[in-house]
């Protein structure tokens, strides 16, 4: 249950931070968002306020932001349709009514469509029951109401493809965006909370019987060279031993404010059919409260998962990695389960790598991902004019069959991995 818990709270915080990016840029593009959903099926609980509808769905497998104009979301009014008008004040439609046939409704007019446009010149033209022609004009915020549905119109500068190309791309880009800004303030909290390691080169523990015992190290010991190299980071001395199995080396440690010079015989240990050193130390890094440091550490923490993860894509595409080292939902959540167990601050740490990992995915130049839209927008912007949109809906279909075929492979990989 505390795996499950744990799951559905980091899952349900990366897409939700990730939908943000996309729906408070939109706002700030003046985009008519129609929902905002976290989780995906089923609706279990629903809210709406303004003109956006919040959901929390069944699965928490995902989320989305649904924008006028990126779908088909608009009812259009064609000829011959019989509709019912309300009428405000100023002599605009507001509300629209389909199907309408109760005339007891007050100050309901019944209209035989002739025209009608609700994006751009916002009028509708008719035939009233006295087989006369008028014309209404619609009110911006005019609502249709379909089988009790009601739907806000959205006037083509309030749809997505409205926007320029610039306030599209942000709106895009705003998600993977937002999944890094988490994982930095993740980091940032860890920095607070559990303080921010010096990696300072002091010995924590010496094993018996191993090289550094039988040179007289001991706990404590602050290593300030090998071999004449200066060591400054516990980064520093790891490397130098790693890279000096079964040589000598002279380590040159601080001691009660003393100095000491001490020679050991550089241990040959294989692992993964490579050879590294070993001299038989461990570590546990100072700790030091600081919230400048914790700045910094943070911002140098997600640089450095960035890289590492497109480093892992790139073995990935040359063929070092094959799909087996991919992970879906099960693979997070047997992970979570094994990391749950060693604390919160290594649960935190693990949250913000997946942040990471999320928008660097979504960065992928790939159709139906955040990438492949923003680079349909690299080429309208190029090119002058967008692509058409049939095209471009095809595509982005094509990949999300394929994203669909891949999320499989991956899943059942993990489910053989984990339970077989």
């Amino acid at each position: 249950m505390q795996t499950a818990i744990a799951f559905i709270l980091i899952f349900g915080l990366l897409v939700f931070i990730h939908e943000l990016g996309h729906f408070l840029f939109a706002k700030r593009a003046g985009i008519m968002v129609r929902e905002f959903a976290i989780g995906m099926g089923p609706k279990i609980f629903a809210m709406t306020k303004g003109e956006t509808l919040y959901t929390l769905r069944l699965l928490p497998i995902g989320g989305y932001v649904s924008m006028a104009g990126q779908d088909i979301d608009s009812t259009e009014l064609q000829p011959g349709y019989r509709v019912g008008l309300i009428i405000n004040e100023d002599n605009l439609v507001k509300k629209i009514i389909f199907n309408q046939n109760n005339r007891q409704l007050p100050d309901l007019l019944f209209l035989e469509v002739e025209r009608a446009d609700l994006e751009r010149d916002l009028f509708i033209e008719g035939y009233d029951e006295e087989e006369q022609l008028v014309r209404y004009n619609v009110s911006r915020d005019c609502v249709l109401v379909e089988n009790g549905r009601e739907t806000i119109i959205a006037p083509y500068d309030r749809q997505f493809n409205g926007k320029s190309v610039g306030q599209r791309s942000m709106t895009i880009f705003a998600g993977p965006l937002f999944n890094f800004i988490l994982a930095f303030f993740i980091y940032l909290l860890i920095g607070l909370l559990n303080g921010v390691p010096t990696y300072e080169p002091i010995i924590t523990e010496v094993v018996k019987n191993d090289p550094a015992a039988q040179a007289g190290m001991v706990a404590g010991d602050k290593v300030t060279a090998i071999d004449g190299q200066v060591v400054e980071k516990w980064q520093d001395l790891a490397g130098i031993v790693q890279e000096s199995a079964g040589e000598t080396i002279n380590v040159t440690v601080e001691r009660n404010g003393q100095t000491e010079n001490l020679t050991m015989l550089v241990k040959e240990v294989t692992l993964e059919g490579e050879e590294y050193g070993q001299i038989g130390v461990l570590y546990e890094s100072p700790r030091e409260f600081n919230p400048l440091k914790a700045i910094v550490y943070s911002g140098q923490n997600v640089y450095d998962m960035t890289i590492r993860i497109f480093e892992l894509l790139g073995q990935l595409v040359t063929g070092q990695l094959t799909i087996d080292a991919l992970s879906g939902p099960v693979g997070i959540y047997k992970t979570t389960e094994e990391v749950a167990q060693h604390g919160i601050f290594v649960l935190m740490n693990f949250a913000a790598m997946l942040s990471i990992n999320l928008g660097i995915m979504n960065l992928l130049p790939l159709p139906a991902l955040d990438g492949g839209r923003l680079l349909f927008f690299g080429y309208e912007a190029v090119r002058g004019r967008p692509i058409d949109r049939q095209k471009e809906g095809m595509i982005h279909f094509v990949g999300i069959v394929l994203l669909m075929i891949l999320m499989v492979v991956v899943t059942w990989n993990d489910i053989q991995r984990f339970f077989f």
